[in-house]
């Protein structure tokens, strides 16, 4: 049987006794029905994994013993910054839970012209907090110890301006140079995927202004969420760790 991951923020110590998160102790106690004495993995946020066993539970509360930690670096040498124009319904979800499962390190929602979903002020706050909690599941599930920073939501400009030392990268279906053209010494990457409509011809030149490269995946046309994977399976598997 497969021992559960739980994210639990914070310090963990061998040989002490530690509560977990009420998050972490509702998908313990109610989605798992765990019981005292199973065992369980910690991670916090670093390259380690903390062995555990439960010491007492209830439907409230969990508490755990830490038995052991070692070592579990699952990061990819490339680094990524995913910045996805905001698409509607699950499909923003699904595009997190994707991402984290492949390797990226950071993602950030942005508005663009053509952007199809408007949300504001608390709607926004919450909608941002459950991208975070997607992506913590993701690494509970996919085996990563370091959770992906999911940043507040940008326009578009805002972001293509920031200052980076990374290889910024635009999809475009009618560039003349793939992923496998790039340079071959790359271990930065901003890559920016737009709306279902597409970015604007302003937008596509403003991108350019800001040092993007138009990158063409292939001769279809994909839709918002499948592009990212594409192309983030391209990135690991030329520059990082897949295959």
């Amino acid at each position: 049987m497969r021992i559960p991951r739980i994210y639990h923020p914070g310090t963990l110590t061998p040989g002490l006794v530690t509560e977990l998160t009420d998050d972490g102790a509702n998908h313990v106690a109610r989605v798992l029905r765990m019981k005292t004495g199973y065992s369980l993995i910690l991670f916090n946020g670093t390259n380690r994994i903390f062995n555990a066993e439960i010491t007492d539970i209830s439907k409230k509360s969990v508490s755990v013993r830490v038995t052991d930690e070692q070592d579990d670096n699952r990061e990819s040498p490339l680094s990524i910054h995913l910045g996805q124009v905001m698409s509607r319904g699950e499909k923003m979800e699904f595009t997190i839970q994707k991402s984290v499962e492949l390797g990226v390190q950071i993602i950030t929602p942005l508005i663009s012209e053509r952007c199809g979903v408007k949300l504001d002020g608390e709607r926004l706050d919450k909608k941002q907090q459950q991208w975070q909690k997607i992506a913590i599941a993701a690494c509970e599930q996919c085996g990563r110890n370091v959770i992906p920073e999911i940043r507040p939501v940008q326009s578009l400009e805002a972001w293509c301006a920031e200052n980076d030392d990374a290889l910024k990268i635009n999809l475009h279906p009618r560039a003349s140079q793939s992923i496998n053209t790039l340079p071959a010494e790359t271990a930065k990457v901003r890559l920016l995927i737009g709306p279902e409509g597409g970015l604007s011809a302003e937008e596509i030149a403003m991108t350019a202004g800001h040092q993007f490269t138009d990158i063409l995946l292939g001769p279809r046309v994909l839709r918002t969420e499948t592009t990212a994977l594409t192309a983030i399976t391209a990135l690991q598997v030329r520059f990082g760790d897949l295959g």
